[in-house]
């Protein structure tokens, strides 16, 4: 090996992350047996934040930009690993992409029914489920609390975690709001927001946000099923019934301008 392929291995110029999948929410940058060269050059892309790790500790983080790695730049790893003036030496550091941009059309459900107290029809057991989108907010916090030293962390890894918290927040939201249960179909909207709100401040401590969440469908008992068609079924009734009292209302008043007519046709 010459010493070209010497140094090309051994220190590296570009630092970036091509990601070419759906799912993946943090990707480190390889760096076993390799140092970052002073002055290399990183690429964070639109939907990208770079965060440099020195020794299990989070140091400079960099947004979307091309940036060229000098002490000017990195403050935090400076200080921590203790570079004097002019330094220009090659460093170690490991380096996470975190993935900013939007997961969406995530699913979510209640696995087992949520009981709640009804007005009408006292303790009642529910099953909800919807779609959310999520995304990182704050790329630091999101590697310290949630992924620790996973080189590569994805979707699927926090997923079941994310739809146990909605479920918890669904049920304390859904049973907090006082809507009956016979209303509740047509008013998913108010409890999609109510239940995202709750959601917000415990997500925030992961360095998370969820743009979205939306509650698609609530199964009812089957007997408080029956309790809302019966009624659908009178209003339709009570529908015809007022229509059948305007028809007659009609046929009073055609009888009072032909009063002929209508001797006639009761003779006939």
């Amino acid at each position: 090996m010459g010493i070209l392929d010497f140094l090309s291995g051994e220190f590296i110029d570009v630092i970036e992350w091509t990601d070419d999948t759906r799912d993946t929410l943090v990707w480190r940058f390889e760096r076993e047996g390799h140092a970052i060269k002073y002055g290399a050059k990183l690429t964070v892309r639109p939907g990208q934040v770079a965060v440099f790790v020195h020794e299990g500790e989070v140091a400079d983080v960099f947004p979307p930009g091309l940036y060229m790695l000098e002490t000017s730049n990195l403050p935090i790893l400076t200080t921590l690993q203790h570079w004097d003036h002019g330094f220009e030496s090659p460093f170690k550091s490991e380096v996470y992409f975190v993935s900013t941009t939007r997961f969406a059309d995530l699913r979510w459900g209640t696995r087992n029914p949520v009981m709640l107290r009804d007005p009408e029809f006292g303790p009642v057991r529910i099953r909800a489920f919807g779609t959310y989108a999520i995304r990182v907010r704050d790329a630091a916090r999101f590697l310290v609390e949630i992924v620790g030293t996973d080189g590569e962390f994805t979707m699927d890894e926090i997923a079941f975690q994310l739809r146990n918290i909605i479920v918890a927040e669904f049920s304390r939201a859904i049973a907090a709001s006082g809507i009956p249960v016979l209303d509740m179909a047509a008013n998913t909207a108010d409890l999609g927001r109510l239940v995202a709100a709750a959601i917000a401040p415990q997500l925030a401590e992961y360095g998370l946000e969820m743009p979205e969440f939306h509650v698609e469908n609530i199964s009812l008992p089957e007997a408080v099923e029956k309790v809302l068609d019966a009624r659908s079924s009178m209003g339709i009734v009570g529908d015809l019934g007022r229509y059948t009292q305007f028809q007659a209302a009609q046929a009073m008043t055609e009888a009072a301008r032909n009063p002929a007519g209508a001797m006639g046709a009761g003779l006939g």
